[in-house]
């Protein structure tokens, strides 16, 4: 059986990824988490500009007309469009720190969470080649008459992301159907994250379809209510 890395990584397009340097898309964002953080509509309507090499990410607009987010890991801010700054935070991430599921959320703090987890979703399957992942596969996991393979990434202290641990479940195509994580800064619920509607961009295949819901300790999703709900209506590689 091929190795379930390699495959994925060959299935989403991985060798023309490398071609790149940015890649932007035009985006809704909606679900129960934002609601629940303070921040329901705010990135209804989105144009999201991400490095590939670099973890850097932006929003555009962010919180009202003529601003915009900038991410790094160590860093977080919002500017206007013509470049002034208006706020930033140093170390973001322990902003978080006692942060529960119920905790509100501020500007920087929403800045920060969207933009890590959006350079991660863009950005998967093709960080696993960076230096420091480990995976390893999983037995099948099998859900009514569907049944994936699994693989266990590991993610390396260089790399801001949801949880250390993250399970891929990947379909017959080799494409990554759901990922499964604990979102640590949020108060770490566990999360069953699918993926659908992929389309092919230069050659690389991406999602336009995420939808995340809480999950059961057995890893079935608990369908009560979309926690994160995200639309792609385009993207473009540069």
């Amino acid at each position: 059986m091929a190795d379930l890395r390699d495959l994925v990584l060959e299935a989403h397009g991985a060798a023309k990824w490398k071609r790149f340097r940015q890649i932007e898309g035009d985006m809704s964002i909606v679900g129960l988490l934002w609601a629940r953080k303070g921040w329901p509509d705010v990135l209804r309507s989105v144009r999201v500009t991400a490095d590939i090499a670099e973890q850097q990410l932006s929003y555009q607009p962010f919180t009202a007309d003529g601003l915009r987010s900038f991410y790094r890991p160590d860093l977080v801010a919002i500017d206007t469009l013509d470049g002034k700054r208006l706020k930033q935070r140093s170390n973001p991430r322990n902003a978080f720190a006692n942060h529960t599921p119920a905790t509100p959320w501020d500007d920087l703090h929403l800045a920060y969470f969207s933009g890590y987890a959006m350079w991660n979703y863009l950005n998967t399957p093709f960080i696993l080649e960076l230096p420091g992942f480990l995976t390893e596969e999983l037995e099948p996991y099998a859900e009514g008459h569907q049944t994936w393979r699994r693989l266990k990434v590991t993610f390396p202290d260089s790399v801001a992301t949801h949880s250390r641990e993250q399970v891929l479940y990947v379909d017959d195509n080799g494409l990554i159907a759901r990922l499964d994580y604990s979102a640590d800064v949020s108060g770490g619920v566990p999360s069953a994250h699918f993926t659908s509607g992929y389309l092919e961009f230069e050659g690389i295949k991406i999602p336009t379809r995420r939808r995340a819901f809480l999950r059961n300790a057995d890893g079935t999703p608990i369908q009560d209510g979309v926690v994160v709900a995200i639309d792609i209506s385009g993207i473009r590689f540069s």
